[in-house]
């Protein structure tokens, strides 16, 4: 009982995770209606925030890649992804890869295109006790940080304007304009919600990982995706769902999988949006294809 308590905790510790990097996929999917490949070089520049601020206190360096997040995200917004927003998908899809390249060969070619090593508390790396359980304290941190997002996010959505506003934007963008809601100030909230997500995920991974990639954020935002397919598009609570599914069915298949089909996890893992994607083609939770909501 106690190996699956604990088993458990570090499902939920790692959907936690895919789940905040699926809320950022998809809150811009929502609102713009683009799939953002660029997601995971937000996540990666705030990691490389952190590793550039390393000498200083590691709160101002937390503060210091929650800001490059936002800020990253945003100018991609406004110098990017502004002039393409009434093109067709494909100008789209264009346009987030080439932001995603161009943002990993700066950081290549300004820092280092080989992995770096980051220096993080040492309390993370320990666990406390609860009950008969050794938890590790920087799972207790996700756990924590998840729910606050979740709370904090919920709260913006359905509790004050400019969440009525991206809520109406989503149902029908142009009806909300014809109504008076503020197409770039709602768009741009989005991309900085986004990018916010993104850097919270980027300094958990650097956490868990102890170092720094140009190439760090590709595997984190195609767990992303495939989260998002699994809940549906176009739903926040669904992203919500399929990161805590994608995160649990990974965990516990690596710690209850015969030791023969272990290199097969993945496999199995990734083989689940498939399956849902032939039974129910708009996931989970999804409204009918196209039908963004939030």
């Amino acid at each position: 009982m106690t190996d699956l308590a604990q088993s458990l905790i570090d499902a939920l510790a790692l959907g936690g995770l895919y789940a905040l990097i699926a809320i950022g996929v998809t809150l811009v999917y929502t609102v713009m209606g683009m799939m953002n490949f660029a997601q995971g070089e937000f996540i990666m520049l705030p990691a490389y925030a952190l590793y550039v601020l390393a000498g200083l206190p590691f709160a101002v360096a937390v503060g210091g890649a929650l800001a490059t997040g936002i800020g990253i995200a945003v100018l991609a917004e406004r110098v990017a992804f502004r002039p393409v927003r009434n093109a067709d998908l494909s100008a789209q899809l264009v346009t987030s890869l080439a932001v995603a390249t161009v943002l990993q060969n700066v950081v290549s070619a300004t820092v280092d295109a080989r992995a770096q090593s980051v220096a993080t508390p040492r309390v993370l790396s320990e666990s406390s006790q609860i009950g008969a359980l050794s938890v590790p304290n920087l799972e207790i941190l996700t756990l924590v940080l998840t729910a606050v997002v979740l709370g904090a996010l919920g709260w913006l959505l359905y509790r004050t304007r400019t969440g009525l506003e991206m809520r109406a934007a989503a149902e029908n963008f142009e009806m909300a304009r014809l109504l008076g809601v503020r197409a770039n100030r709602v768009i741009a909230i989005a991309f900085a919600i986004s990018g916010a997500l993104a850097a919270i995920a980027g300094v958990l991974i650097v956490m868990q990982t102890g170092q720094v990639s140009p190439t760090m954020g590709l595997t984190p935002v195609l767990v992303g995706f495939i989260a998002v397919v699994i809940g549906g598009f176009g739903r926040i609570f669904g992203a919500v769902v399929g990161g805590l599914v994608l995160g649990a069915l990974s965990s516990l298949l690596g710690a209850y999988l015969p030791d023969g089909l272990v290199p097969f996890r993945d496999a199995i893992v990734f083989s689940l949006p498939v399956a849902i994607l032939i039974v129910r083609p708009q996931g989970l939770l999804g409204a009918a294809t196209g039908e963004a909501r939030i």
